[in-house]
């Protein structure tokens, strides 16, 4: 059994939100399993590289969307995101400083902050991006051009790549 099971309430925009979010997931089992094998130390420094990488990259893409949108919660996302990357960078320096329990501990802050991230603060671009098609569906209803308008999965999932 994995560790952190990506679950259908974490589903953003059935693309490359999702994709990278579900590579986020892997990389935590992958931690975790080399954790519980006691091979933890061995990969935790090449995983913190590419977590800080790829996720300060996702990051930024993600409030490209947000901006693009309007998402009116884009400073507090911004604010949430940077705590995020800096705490895997303070993870990246105990690591190069010889703390043993990295490993662990980044298994832990990756896993609640997938959970808690998607779950809470990822699901408000989505119900945002939803209520504003909702809204442009009803004016352009109210117009007779209803077949105009993208469904917020097009809105969200514009083609980028993350997370390679």
């Amino acid at each position: 059994m994995a560790y952190f099971e990506w679950a259908n309430d974490m589903v953003i925009d059935n693309g490359p939100i999702d994709a990278d979010h579900r590579k986020l997931v892997d990389l935590v089992n992958e931690l975790h399993t080399a954790t519980i094998q006691g091979k933890g130390k061995l990969v935790v420094g090449r995983l913190l590289e590419r977590l800080v990488r790829d996720t300060d990259e996702h990051l930024r893409e993600e409030e490209r969307v947000m901006a693009q949108a309007g998402f009116p919660k884009l400073e507090g996302h911004k604010k949430g995101h940077e705590a995020f990357v800096n705490d895997l960078r303070e993870l990246q320096e105990k690591h190069r400083a010889g703390h043993v329990t990295v490993a662990a501990q980044l298994s832990a802050v990756l896993r609640d902050w997938l959970s808690v991230h998607i779950r809470r603060n990822d699901k408000e671009l989505r119900h945002f991006c939803e209520q504003q098609e909702r809204e442009k569906r009803r004016t352009m209803i109210s117009k007779g051009k209803a077949d105009v308008v993208e469904p917020v999965t097009k809105v969200l999932a514009a083609p980028r790549k993350l997370l390679a």
